[in-house]
């Protein structure tokens, strides 16, 4: 018997016995021979459990967090600042301990988080109706891809060179899966070509895919792209940084069907990565289209007011050939802590924070773009994020400044730097990112002279 197994010897005989197959290995009969795995594992020694929490620390601490370093990196996931707030609620035993709701009813609470999530994304992206969340920003423009894929069976998606990267491959990924092609857009100082999208939309084109602000962090025109992205019948899907939306006007408004992105920076940590939590919205008519669920009004028999779970489109609650979506889970907990982050900002709390992302952006690139062997990449609006060109390999220099604590921003091909603006980013912090990126890009074209 294993310390962590319970079943014994005679156990496994008697439930091998009772199901009529001779060993275990019989159980994998269907799996071909070269497939299996006929060795024991190669595994170290086991260790006792105060050696085992030494080697785990030891491998934390060659982690640096955003909180050991002064981190402009951002591309979709980004250092804000999260209230003690959010974990106060968040953490409440209620909310953190189901998994998915089964028996939603049970929880007015969490249904009505739910309720108020779908409202306050409906808001900022300007469209009617929203889901209770879903994975994550990636899947989440996957997803609208499939539901575009449903609504107007075209074979051919035309996707902007705008688009997280990340994005881009789980939508060619999971389009490759039905058949639908991704044709790529190119960019033209910074933004979606407007003439590029026009020639590429034909009668074969189920959707649009555009991202605002963009991967380089311009402020695309979504009211001069969108025509020309829907002149055939297609769906214009909009992926949405949601707190520029403060600011910006709602992708809806603009014409966009869906509106979809990451919503980390919702009151979510980085967390090295995660988890983080996709929001969803769309117009009416795509309504039962849309993945996971959505929680609806109503009132009780004593005309109370309460909350149901009105619709949910997984294969698991419905029947499979109705099935539009297979998301297992709401990140329900991550959507929480997102509304409680937007309640606690409020509508001007929202606004201030976008105003200030504007002001500390405009400043950095400004004083970056003024150093020597520095460029801007392009000049078109932005708001928390903008592109570089550095006269020196953009690893390298990115090298150089982590031995002063800082990290510049993400690498792009062709010695490019994304450099991301958060309210922790202070102008101390930027003016000494210009004073360490301008020494390594110096050191670099000075080491490369040399050669």
């Amino acid at each position: 018997m294993s310390r962590y197994t319970s079943a014994t010897d005679a156990d496994r005989a008697a439930m091998l016995e009772a199901i009529g197959v001779a060993s275990v290995d019989d159980l994998f009969a269907d799996i071909p021979e070269k497939l299996r795995l006929t060795r024991a594992l190669d595994l170290p020694a086991g260790l006792a459990e105060q050696e085992v929490y030494a080697h785990l620390r030891a491998l934390a601490a060659r982690n640096v967090s955003a909180a050991d370093e002064i981190s402009f990196v951002g591309a979709g996931m980004y250092d804000h600042y999260v209230p003690a707030l959010v974990d106060a609620i968040a953490l409440r035993s209620e909310f953190l301990t189901p998994y998915t709701p089964y028996q939603p009813e049970i929880s007015q609470g969490g249904l009505q988080v739910m309720f108020e999530y779908q409202t306050a994304i409906s808001e900022l992206t300007g469209l009617p109706v929203s889901n209770a969340s879903v994975y994550e920003g990636p899947s989440a423009v996957g997803a609208a891809g499939y539901v575009a894929r449903t609504a107007n069976k075209r074979p051919k998606f035309v996707a902007s060179a705008g688009l997280h990267p990340h994005s881009l491959e789980t939508l060619r990924t999971m389009s490759h899966g039905y058949g639908t092609e991704v044709v790529e857009l190119p960019l033209r100082d910074g933004a979606t070509d407007p003439d590029a999208l026009a020639a590429a939309v034909d009668d074969d084109t189920g959707a649009v895919f555009l991202q605002h602000p963009n991967f380089l962090g311009a402020i695309e025109d979504l009211d001069a792209l969108a025509p020309a992205a829907k002149a055939t019948g297609a769906l214009l899907v909009v992926a949405a940084d949601p707190i520029p939306l403060a600011l910006l006007k709602p992708p809806g408004e603009s014409g966009a069907d869906l509106v979809v992105g990451e919503g980390q920076p919702l009151g979510n940590r980085l967390d090295f990565g995660g988890p983080s939590f996709g929001f969803f919205a769309a117009t009416e008519a795509l309504l039962r289209r849309m993945p996971g669920r959505i929680a609806g009004e109503t009132t009780d028999v004593d005309g109370r007011r309460g909350f149901v779970l009105t619709l949910q489109t997984r294969e698991q609650h419905i029947r499979r050939e109705k099935a539009t979506s297979n998301i297992c889970t709401a990140q329900a907990l991550n959507a929480l802590c997102g509304m409680v982050y937007l309640a606690w900002l409020g509508r001007r709390g929202m606004v201030e924070l976008a105003e200030l992302l504007v002001q500390r952006t405009a400043y950095a690139r400004a004083t970056l773009g003024a150093l020597d062997g520095v460029a801007l990449l392009h000049e078109q609006p932005v708001v928390r994020e903008f592109a570089l060109r550095l006269d020196a390999p953009a690893e390298r220099v990115r090298e150089r400044c982590f031995e002063h604590g800082i990290d510049p921003g993400l690498p792009l091909e062709g010695d490019g730097l994304l450099v991301a603006i958060t309210e922790q980013r202070s102008r101390a912090d930027i003016d000494r990112l210009a004073e360490v990126l301008g020494a390594a890009v110096r050191e670099e074209r000075r080491e490369r002279a040399a050669v």
